[in-house]
């Protein structure tokens, strides 16, 4: 109840709040939430709706609607795909903080269907070519077991879930309002399909319209759920150039699709990949290549027993500056290492992903045995 009453107070991502539940819990935060005993940061974020308290209604209406709640308390909570969302800078990436909640429909688990995704986005004005390339990459992704995570949009969006739905994979929508409310309207039917045999997930309570700005907060979400990002078709000012962005900052894979030099569909595409913002991309294997677990490559005659024996470059100087015994933040290990921040934030997911480091309350520690990994 108290996670619920907190999702519809503060709409969507809020740094100030997550960290006041991490440091007293949600229960104390709540009741500080509603009594006003809250820091400067939080009370404007929460003054206009702390008096509403609809969460007994709401969770009525989820139940009605054959969905759930998850919280970070659940077993189906994804903690490690939003691991990466708690390490961004608030200052920086103001809707970069972790969900409170998620609102979920669909027969599916959030966090096994998760586990093994590529999020596929582009232009809602696309092209025949567009259409068909999504068609073909996602299928064969899709029957190769890999989920499909997408925004339910026109164009791209819709045609990646479709092209899941038509080989029977999974698929699932993040949307930027209620899971009750389906936008755009005319995707109705399909993100009703979607529901049935996949998920509709969504940070913002049932009854929330879609506004502008939080599709851009949509966006680190369907980053967030996923291995990488394949954007298909895209305007030079684009809503999947955004996806990228998150997707870059959590140091996941962006991938492009090459078109028509003269397809205006396609220059976005063409940019990223010519700005060394995404990888050109032109296959379903060369996108699971891309997406799939991490093979850090081994030089001749390195031990395969030792896998941090063969890190080099950034990797290397991140895993040097982590103390045999204690953690580090990133802050520290930028400091330590000579890397900017934002390297650093890119390559401790994959560090981790190799079994070398892992993640605790007080940052980032070399884990005690390393699992071996395969050269690639």
């Amino acid at each position: 109840m108290a996670w619920v009453y907190l999702s519809r107070v503060v709409h969507g991502p809020c740094a100030a709040l997550s960290a006041l539940i991490e440091s007293v819990g949600v229960l104390e935060a709540a009741r500080a939430v509603r009594e006003s005993a809250l820091p400067e940061s939080l009370r404007e974020p929460t003054e206009r709706r702390r008096g509403i308290d609809t969460a007994a209604r709401d969770l009525e209406l989820i139940e009605r609607l054959g969905g759930r709640v998850v919280t970070p308390d659940d077993p189906e909570w994804p903690a490690w795909r939003l691991l990466g969302l708690t390490q961004l800078d608030a200052g920086r990436d103001r809707d970069g903080a972790i969900p409170l909640v998620l609102w979920v429909r669909g027969p599916r688990s959030l966090l096994e269907s998760s586990e093994r995704a590529v999020a596929v986005v582009g232009a809602r004005c696309s092209t025949a070519y567009g259409n068909q390339v999504t068609g073909e990459i996602v299928s064969e992704l899709a029957a190769q077991g890999w989920t499909i995570v997408s925004g339910a949009a026109f164009g791209i969006d819709g045609m990646a879930h479709r092209a899941a739905l038509a080989v029977d994979g999974p698929t699932i929508a993040v949307l930027a309002c209620g899971v009750d409310r389906p936008y755009p309207a005319q995707h109705e039917r399909l993100i009703d399909e979607i529901a049935d045999t996949g998920l509709v997930v969504s940070e913002y309570p049932p009854g929330a319209a879609a506004r502008k700005h939080q599709f851009l907060a949509r966006n680190r979400l369907i980053a967030a759920l996923a291995d990488g990002v394949l954007v298909v078709e895209a305007g030079l000012r684009s809503g999947a150039r955004n996806t990228v962005k998150w997707s870059r900052r959590l140091g996941r894979p962006a991938l492009a699709i090459p078109g028509s030099v003269n397809s205006a569909a396609s220059v976005g595409c063409h940019r990223m990949i010519r700005d060394g913002e995404a990888l050109l991309v032109t296959r379903a294997e060369e996108v699971i290549d891309e997406a799939g677990p991490l093979r850090l490559s081994l030089p001749d005659g390195a031990r395969a027993d030792n896998p941090a024996d063969a890190l080099s470059g950034d990797e290397a100087l991140i895993f040097e500056a982590l103390p045999v015994i204690g953690s580090r933040r990133p802050s520290e290990l930028a400091d330590q290492s000579g890397l900017p921040l934002s390297a650093v934030r890119a390559v401790l997911p994959a560090l981790e992903l190799a079994g070398l480091i892992g993640a605790g309350e007080n940052g980032w520690h070399r884990t005690a045995s390393p699992r071996s990994t395969t050269p690639r």
